[in-house]
């Protein structure tokens, strides 16, 4: 009875189990080849078939070190199951082929194997160890390196496992040495200058300058006047005709809400006390009372009718803004590429700038949108807001915002510059301080 049960739930897992470790080989195999694919696919999509380099692209800093990181990982991807293919075939014998026939396991055949080794040698010999860079991981550095004589795919697999154990893990401890940097900086900037190649690069790097700054101010026209576009045009064509339509003069309120509808009071008010007061100052006999009133109900219905087109405005307006920040949206989403570099671009500028440069735009930034003198700022454009939807000016929600969005911007100001001023320019941070006192 035992036995069966053990044979029922046991031995399929068992089994199971097996195949797996049969297997191995050919899957680690795969999994390299896979990689080495997808090495190839950026290599002909973004660099015309050129290994990844910034020497055969116009792409920015940025978008290189994206593709730097993708390629880091597929290429310890390919080293490590590479490592794993060798020792899995060391331990498939005879005797395992036999058992793995006999349980219904087909190897795939040996000219596939080595068709497939060999396109991951073609793909992957172009990069050197000076090609790929360390990578940090969790704190630590982990370092993908892959060997300069690629000749065959079996000196590659003989040669990864002693390139791991060279590789040594290095701290923060192991950056320090014997001499200041400036000193190595100048040494490296001499030979700069003294290479007769150097012309060529400073021209190569002043293209790519002169690239990522016509892209991103083309980027940033976009992502300005593609959603005024769309806010306009959806207002006039389609949003303005539909609202036409099913606001009815007759039907609908005129007044949107009691401040609209005070206003509108108040202007009526207005007129009449400016009648009499020009019948006063004038010393014209005074107006009669049918007279009067015609001359209010003329000045009401022009009233009425300049309040109906505002209240109707703001209603287009609504309609119309969820448009404009769905091209918004939209743009953002499509243009990740552009993003990276806006960034990129944004960086240099900023991070060129000089330190109290840096602590001047900081000071009128803050002290525009978190001074003392805020509030004002704030309340106006609340209210702006407010009028541009045909909303009521609730005073007390304005009130609590300026209590605290201003406080928790000037929060993140406060932290983005002990957080990553401080350690990217530690003079303009005293600059700053310097001018805010």
């Amino acid at each position: 009875m035992k036995n069966t049960v053990f044979s029922q739930k046991i031995y399929p897992f068992l089994l199971a189990a097996y195949r797996w470790y049969l297997l191995t080989p050919e899957r680690s195999l795969d999994t390299a080849y896979q990689a080495a694919i997808k090495i190839k696919d950026i290599e002909d999509k973004h660099f015309n078939g050129n290994k990844i380099d910034s020497k055969f692209t116009m792409h920015s800093s940025s978008v290189m070190d994206y593709f730097q990181g993708d390629l880091q990982k597929l290429l310890k991807t390919v080293q490590m199951r590479l490592t794993e293919f060798k020792a899995s075939r060391w331990f498939a014998n005879e005797s395992k082929q036999k058992a793995a026939l006999k349980l219904g396991i087909e190897y795939t055949n040996s000219a596939v194997i080595l068709e497939k080794l060999e396109f991951i040698d073609q793909v992957t010999s172009k990069y050197t160890d000076n090609d790929i860079e360390p990578t940090y991981e969790d704190g630590n550095l982990q370092t993908v390196t892959l060997p300069t004589d690629l000749v065959n795919s079996q000196s590659f697999i003989s040669k990864t496992s002693n390139q791991t154990n060279k590789n040594i893990k290095k701290g923060k401890t192991n950056t320090t040495g014997i001499l200041p940097r400036s000193i190595f900086n100048t040494i490296t900037r001499l030979q700069v200058e003294l290479d007769p190649e150097s012309e060529q690069d400073v021209v190569q790097n002043f293209r790519k300058a002169q690239q990522r700054s016509i892209i991103s101010i083309r980027f940033i026209l976009l992502l300005i006047i593609v959603p005024l576009l769309t806010h306009q045009l959806s207002k006039v064509l389609i949003v303005g005709p539909l609202v036409e339509h099913f606001r009815d003069e007759k039907k609908v309120e005129i007044f949107l809400n009691g401040e609209m509808e005070e206003e509108g009071l108040l202007t009526l008010q207005r007129f009449e006390e400016r009648i009499k007061f020009e019948a006063l100052i004038s010393n014209a006999p005074p107006l009669e009372a049918e007279e009067l009133e015609t001359k209010l109900k003329e000045k009401a219905e022009e009233v009425k009718e300049e309040f109906r087109r505002e209240g109707n405005n703001a209603i287009k307006n609504v309609f119309a803004d969820i448009f404009a920040v769905i091209t918004f949206t939209i743009l953002l989403l499509v243009s990740k590429s552009s993003i990276a570099v806006l960034k990129d671009f944004f960086d240099n500028v900023v991070y060129g700038l000089s330190d109290s440069a840096k602590a001047f735009i900081i000071i009128l930034f803050t002290d525009v949108f978190v001074g003392f003198h805020s509030p004002h700022g704030w309340e106006v454009l609340l209210e702006g807001i407010s009028r541009h939807w045909g909303l009521p000016a609730n005073r007390d929600f304005i009130f609590l915002f300026i209590a605290t969005f201003p406080v928790i911007l000037d929060t993140i100001f406060k932290y983005w510059i002990f957080r990553y001023l401080n350690r990217i320019s530690p003079s303009a941070v005293a600059t700053y301080h310097n001018m805010n006192e």
